[in-house]
């Protein structure tokens, strides 16, 4: 079980190897808590806004899910301002959200935990947690998750006060920021291109991207530009 405190100072260590603190948040959480995977968001009163950190592919195709579809353990846990805790998410057969729960279950995730980042009323973002089989954190879990929650805010906050003069964030939130808003816009050309719904949309591009070993960025804008286009026969 670990504390704010030791959190912090862990990832700070990680840090020096390279990648951006909110990754090294993940990556650590994941470890320590045995998970499939963590990510981090960005959130305001408005919903999803960027996805900013992730243990690997699987949480990062999940935070994007959850961005494109606007559904998702994260997306209610900010609105709640409370924690989101979902030991399964296919109670009593069937799963929960309508577009989010089948794809988290088919990318083999059956358990999910979200906690919001906040300082007060707030909303600073979210930390996701997945576990590939059901069941509950037990209450030293729920500890050691909350204590990354609460270094997750200390980062966040640490970023933003390092933000340069012209910026409004810093450039480890900012950058995602202007990612996804490409990603976003591709991802909704792909829908209509392939004639499919959006979370299809997404999984095309990512096969895409992993097939030809390239940055999800640089496909999506090869679809912004018009000189990639995906169909459905490539799922």
């Amino acid at each position: 079980m670990r504390t704010a405190k030791q959190v912090l100072a862990a990832i700070s260590t990680g840090a020096g190897s390279g990648g951006s603190l909110t990754q090294h948040l993940c990556v650590d959480c994941s470890s320590e808590l045995r998970l499939s995977g963590a990510g981090m968001a960005l959130m305001n009163d408005d919903g999803h806004q960027a996805v900013v950190g992730a243990s690997g592919p699987l949480a990062a195709y999940l935070e994007d899910l959850q961005f494109e579809l606007g559904e998702g353990p994260c997306v209610d846990a900010s609105r709640n301002t409370t924690p989101g805790l979902y030991p399964d998410l296919m109670p009593g057969g069937k799963a929960r959200w309508v577009e989010f729960g089948p794809a988290a279950i088919n990318a083999g995730v059956r358990a999910a935990f979200a906690f919001p980042l906040q300082v007060g009323a707030v909303r600073l973002g979210c930390l996701s947690m997945y576990r590939p089989a059901p069941g509950a954190l037990n209450r030293e879990e729920v500890t050691t998750a909350l204590a990354y929650a609460d270094a997750a805010v200390v980062v966040l906050l640490h970023l933003q006060a390092r933000a340069t003069a012209g910026r409004v964030l810093h450039p480890e939130l900012g950058d995602p920021l202007e990612d996804r808003a490409e990603v976003h816009q591709a991802t909704g050309f792909v829908s209509v291109q392939a004639s499919v719904g959006l979370t299809e949309a997404l999984l095309l591009m990512r096969a895409r991207a992993f097939a030809s070993n390239r940055p999800l960025l640089h496909v999506a804008r090869d679809v912004l530009a018009g000189r990639l286009r995906i169909g459905a026969e490539e799922e």
